[in-house]
């Protein structure tokens, strides 16, 4: 492989997506810290089986636009690798295949560590991994993609919400704590607010391709509404998890994050050119992560 062609599939792999992915296996494993229960291993296997099914997406994501013609010329955010040229459609199908087998590898070793002894549990995560290759797949790929139609929002809050940090929460402790679905939800939300942001950016050509995301559907002066519900929200769950659960001082400090939101917020309704509002995409995955750190380790100082 050449530079040219290691640069591309960089590129397509947009490792700058891995903070934003990585946020709710964090928050789930030091909240299982938090309860005394915790494996490095199964964390470590959980982040790698999380960085292969979010390049799995990414790869997804550039193949699906450039087969549907939503990435193109028009399109106002990044350009991606198969629109431009740089890599073959069959490369990318291949690629596609490969990431898929690392994902289930992975899952399947993470898996057998977590639930050697219990055959059922071990067929339900099974049964969820599939589901999330599935997922990240469909996104963009297939004859109706469930991003194009305006559902991306549903399958991020599961996946990046509840899935993500009450499963991996679960894999370490063997129980969950009903609880948990309140700072599961509230980082969900925070990556809906990516979803948002990259959706509200790509609005234009969006609506000219024929994707029909949410800011596409209610119109941007209302898509912007909801990105401050969404981060209202997410921050009200977590406050609430903490009432429920007082403790330390400690608990608060992921209120040193929230002047981030307030500046994406702020952000996404002022700036209405789309290469002035990319860099806020960044700005909140980066801000999610800090959240479920500052978050979590505010459990283990309980």
């Amino acid at each position: 492989m050449d530079q040219r062609s290691f640069k591309a599939w960089m590129q397509a792999f947009r490792l700058r997506t891995l903070p934003l992915a990585f946020s709710s296996i964090i928050l789930g494993g030091l909240l299982a810290y938090s309860e005394g229960d915790f494996s490095w291993g199964i964390f470590g296997l959980t982040l790698l089986t999380t960085l292969f099914l979010q390049v799995l997406s990414n790869l997804a994501n550039d193949y699906g636009d450039a087969q549907s013609g939503v990435d193109s010329v028009k399109r106002d955010g990044p350009s991606r690798t198969v629109q431009m040229g740089l890599i073959t459609q069959a490369q990318m199908k291949m690629a596609l295949i490969i990431f898929s087998v690392l994902c289930l590898i992975s899952g399947v070793l993470l898996i057998w560590l977590s639930f050697q002894d219990d055959f059922l549990l071990a067929l339900v995560f099974l049964g969820i991994g599939v589901a999330a290759i599935w997922a990240a797949i469909s996104y963009t790929v297939g004859k109706k993609p469930y991003g194009y139609a305006g559902f991306g929002d549903i399958f991020v809050l599961l996946f990046f919400g509840l899935v993500g940090v009450m499963g991996s929460a679960f894999l370490h402790m063997r129980t969950i704590e009903i609880i948990m679905v309140l700072p599961a939800i509230s980082c969900g939300l925070l990556a809906v607010g990516v979803l948002n942001v990259n959706n509200i950016r790509d609005i234009k050509s969006d609506r000219e391709s024929g994707k029909r995301s949410i800011p596409v559907r209610i119109g941007r002066a209302n898509a912007v509404k909801y990105h401050g519900a969404l981060l209202l929200l997410s921050f009200i769950l977590a406050c609430t998890y903490n009432l429920l659960n007082p403790g330390t001082y400690f608990q608060w400090v992921f209120l040193l994050v929230t002047p981030l939101w307030y500046m994406n917020f702020k952000a996404v309704k002022t700036k209405l050119n789309a290469k002035e509002l990319d860099p806020y995409l960044k700005q909140l995955a980066i801000s999610t992560l800090l959240f479920s750190l500052a978050f979590g380790f505010g459990q283990l100082l309980f």
